[in-house]
C-alpha cells in the first residue's frame, strides 16, 4: 500500500492504518529496536509501541516521508527502553555508540539543557546529507541504526580496522563542523 494512503488510513482513524503499517514497514522497525536492544521480545513490544505512537500522534502530524518517521519513533522507543533496562550497568552497543559520539557533541548536565535540539538536529542533518555516499552509510549505520562494527564492514565491504578509523576521522570532522557552528564541546 502507498504511504500516502497509509497516512490518510490514520487520519481517518481507521485501524487499517495499523495492519497496513506493521505489513509494510513490521521488518524494517524490527531490525531498528532488534539492533539497539539485542531482544527480539523487546524489539517486538518497541514495534508495537511504535503502532501505538503513529496511531497518536498522526493525526496531528502528517509525515512527508513514513517510514524514516516511524524508524526514528522505533529508534526513540527502543532507547528509552534501552535505558530503563540497563539503568543499573553500563553495557551493550548502545553505550558504546553514545559513549563514541560523546566525544564530538556539546557538553553540559545534559544535551537538552547544553543546546537548542533544533539547531543541533539541523547541524547534523547538514553534516550527514554532505558526506560521501560510503561515510554516510557508516555514519548513519552506526549512530542511528546502532549497528556493530563488523555489521557495518560487512555491509560496507571493508575491514573493520578501516570502519573504526573512518568512524573515527567522521568524529573529528563531526567535532569541528560543531565548533564552526557555534556549538562548544
Amino acid at each position: 500500500m502507498d504511504d500516502s494512503r497509509i497516512v490518510e488510513l490514520f487520519w481517518a482513524r481507521s485501524a487499517d492504518a495499523v495492519e497496513a503499517c506493521a505489513a509494510k514497514y513490521g521488518g524494517y522497525c524490527q531490525s531498528i529496536a532488534r539492533s539497539i536492544l539485542q531482544s527480539r521480545e523487546d524489539a517486538e513490544e518497541c514495534v508495537n509501541d511504535t503502532w501505538l505512537g503513529a496511531w497518536n500522534a498522526i493525526p496531528p502530524h502528517r509525515p512527508q516521508l513514513l517510514s524514516a518517521f516511524l524508524g526514528k519513533l522505533t529508534r526513540r522507543i527502543a532507547i528509552n527502553r534501552y535505558k530503563r533496562l540497563t539503568a543499573a550497568k553500563r553495557c551493550g552497543e548502545v553505550n558504546l555508540v553514545l559513549d563514541e559520539l560523546a566525544e564530538c557533541l556539546p557538553g553540559g548536565e545534559s544535551a537538552e539543557e547544553a543546546l537548542d535540539m533544533r539547531e543541533l538536529s539541523r547541524c547534523l542533518s547538514d553534516f550527514v546529507r554532505a558526506l560521501p555516499e560510503r561515510e554516510r552509510m557508516i555514519f548513519v549505520r552506526r549512530y542511528f541504526y546502532s549497528d556493530p562494527i563488523p555489521t557495518i564492514a560487512g555491509r560496507a565491504k571493508v575491514s573493520e580496522n578501516n570502519v573504526s578509523v573512518i568512524l573515527s576521522r567522521l568524529r573529528e570532522k563531526l567535532r569541528r563542523h560543531l565548533e564552526t557552528e557555534g556549538f562548544s564541546i
